[in-house]
């Protein structure tokens, strides 16, 4: 019966991004890359539909492909979850700004450990994945979790299969808090992995954990929840334990310095203060400063533009924290300055 219900909710999320591409005509824009940010794109694009009757083709392929996708000017825009260095924006003609902000949580697959209840910190995580920590019941983990009756299972590591702004995400913060970590494996879209099972995107992690006893992986926050996945307290940079939250991604978010950093590349893992959430990331979007097809380009910074104004409580629903109004603005100004027609005129 398991196996059934995991089969029919790995068909319903396929058939669910089939739609979502299939509905898609020549003059609709087209977008790829992040899977971070699939969940808060699909339901902006619909209700954008139904409010403009302009549609998005948006293709989860992770941050790695989508990268790759706007450098050959395949798609009107790129997703990724890792900002490129100025020095790369500048060498490709392409401009990034921030669109959604969110968490990526732990989970895991272990009987008679409830949602929430396991406590992990950074150095013991990146254990885990460099298979120094083997055993669920292993010293390292009962030391933090007095009281917790942890099986004697393996652990059986889940990772990204692909190019991914959340193993960005997850690899520079155990990269932090781990020396040995970053000296073996380091922190990327793509990194070399010493143990586990891949998955491709979000939900290919989400799927694998599901489906295998004793397993650890690290998805989106809107992915855990919507698959009802046991998430895991984080030990943030001030040491408290937290549970995944809103108010501790915007927490991790609050001293950002958007305007000082270039191409707005601010990273927000492992940030000070006792509510920041340590695995907090942003997905940028990025375009090229010259649009060949100005109509496209004016119409994908009409779909954030609106989704600034519009798609704040559809965010919120799905447990992605909106950008503040102040950094909207600063959006709104790089917009100006840096997207032109063929002519050098600007679109927006």
């Amino acid at each position: 019966m398991r196996m059934k219900q995991l089969f029919t909710s790995m068909v319903v999320g396929a058939a669910a991004v089939m739609a979502f591409s299939s509905a898609a005509s020549a003059a609709d824009m087209t977008g790829a890359g992040s899977t971070f940010i699939y969940p808060i794109a699909a339901k902006w694009a619909e209700s954008y539909k139904a409010a403009t009757g302009n549609g998005l083709n948006y293709q989860s392929v992770g941050s790695g492909a989508g990268i790759k996708q706007i450098k050959a000017k395949t798609v009107d825009f790129g997703a990724s979850d890792m900002p490129l260095k100025a020095e790369e924006l500048d060498a490709e003609g392409l401009m990034q700004f921030p669109a959604i902000m969110g968490g990526v949580v732990t989970v895991v697959n272990l009987d008679g450990i409830a949602p929430g209840q396991l406590k992990l910190t950074g150095p013991v995580v990146a254990d885990i994945y460099l298979g120094k920590v083997k055993q669920w019941n292993d010293a390292e983990i009962a030391a933090i979790n007095p009281g917790v009756k942890l099986p004697a299972s393996e652990i059986t590591v889940v990772h990204r299969a692909d190019g991914s702004g959340t193993s960005f995400l997850f690899t520079d913060f155990l990269s932090k808090t781990s020396a040995e970590f970053k000296t073996k494996i380091g922190s990327g879209t793509a990194v070399k992995w010493v143990v586990g099972v891949g998955g491709k995107g979000n939900e290919g992690v989400a799927a694998n954990v599901q489906r295998i006893k004793g397993s650890i992986g690290y998805v989106e926050w809107a992915y855990a929840k919507k698959n009802k996945m046991a998430h895991t307290q984080l030990k943030n940079k001030d040491g408290n334990f937290l549970q995944p939250d809103d108010d501790f991604f915007k927490a991790a978010a609050a001293s950002a310095e958007w305007a000082k950093t270039p191409g707005f590349g601010v990273v927000l893992t492992d940030q000070a203060g006792k509510n920041s959430w340590p695995i907090t990331g942003v997905t940028f979007v990025l375009m090229h400063k010259h649009q060949a097809d100005a109509a496209k380009g004016k119409e994908v910074v009409k779909f954030f533009d609106w989704a600034f104004k519009n798609g704040g409580a559809a965010a919120t629903e799905l447990d992605y924290v909106p950008l503040p109004a102040s950094v909207v603005k600063l959006v709104q100004d790089a917009w100006k300055a840096n997207l032109k027609d063929a002519s050098g005129k600007a679109i927006y």
